[in-house]
């Protein structure tokens, strides 16, 4: 396969976890109680955050000639459905979509980690990616201390 469709295929793939990212967060915003306002705040930071992400993704397909993704990944949809089953039996306490949301941090780490073992990806957008990730690493350590301080 063509160096040229690896890349777009890696960088729609990370776009798309973005999009799960981005809904996840937007639910996990709906499920807040008024007391957990702090959070909010911090949600809405991570969605700001993943919008800027999947923009410089999308850039990068666009120079590369390809389609840009614009959905979420069928894992993301499966993740939101049990993050709604989840929340019956659990109820919206903040321990649970605290764990929710370090769930889907997983996720977006372990589809970076990925994406950077593929030997096709060119350099300017390995940098890319490895910042991406950096940047994702932190949230993902924020969401865990707030998590673990429950």
């Amino acid at each position: 396969m063509e160096t040229r469709t690896v890349n777009s295929e890696i960088l729609n793939d990370l776009i798309e976890i973005n999009n799960d990212r981005i809904a996840g967060y937007e639910k996990a915003i709906e499920e807040l109680k008024a007391e957990d306002a702090d959070l909010k705040a911090l949600f809405v930071k991570m969605v700001g955050e993943s919008h800027t992400y999947k923009m410089a993704l999308a850039t990068e397909v666009q120079t590369l000639g390809e389609d840009i993704e614009t959905g979420t990944t069928n894992s993301g949809k499966i993740y939101r459905a049990w993050m709604d089953v989840k929340a019956i039996f659990t109820g919206h306490d903040r321990k649970t979509i605290l764990n929710n949301c370090e769930f889907g941090e997983d996720a977006a780490q372990k589809a970076y980690k990925t994406a950077l073992t593929n030997e096709d990806l060119s350099a300017n957008l390995r940098t890319l990616i490895t910042d991406q990730k950096a940047s994702l690493r932190a949230s993902h350590d924020e969401i865990k201390a707030l998590r673990d301080a429950q």
